[in-house]
């Protein structure tokens, strides 16, 4: 059988077992991956546009219709015309999803440490190093074509 770059299996495959443990981490506080990073951004500003939520987490806009449109069903965000443009829908937490904050962190910090069980902070550090580094080749050569 060819290689096809062990680099690239090894991608994939992190990617696959960190998204199922996410899913089971996240599940405990009533989310699917991917949630939990829309709820993020409105943490940090509450009151966005679903276009720049969509901007600033690098989605398409049907994604993030889609997952605003459960996080609504669940009760943690809700959406309301902007007074000032009518084509646009402004995104906002509910007293719910601003209560998921900590244990979203709690999930978030204990999914680092599986990730990283064994690691020294050395390796820790290098491994941050290496994967910002592979992040930015990947997002420059996207940028440029």
């Amino acid at each position: 059988m060819q290689d096809y770059g062990g680099i690239n299996h090894l991608i994939v495959r992190l990617a696959r077992a960190h998204w199922g443990a996410a899913a089971a981490l996240l599940q405990e506080v009533g989310l699917y991956p991917g949630q939990e990073l829309l709820l993020m951004r409105l943490w940090e500003t509450d009151h966005q546009s679903q276009t720049a939520l969509a901007k600033s987490l690098q989605l398409d806009r049907s994604t993030v219709t889609r997952t605003v449109q459960r996080l609504e069903q669940q009760g943690l965000i809700e959406r309301r015309p902007s007074p000032t443009d009518g084509r646009s829908v402004i995104v906002s937490l509910t007293p719910a999803g601003s209560r998921l904050r900590e244990a979203v962190a709690q999930s978030w910090a204990r999914l680092e440490e599986i990730a990283t069980d064994g690691l020294s902070d050395r390796q820790k550090g290098e491994a941050t190093r290496l994967l910002r580094r592979m992040d930015h080749n990947l997002r420059t050569f996207s940028n440029d074509t």
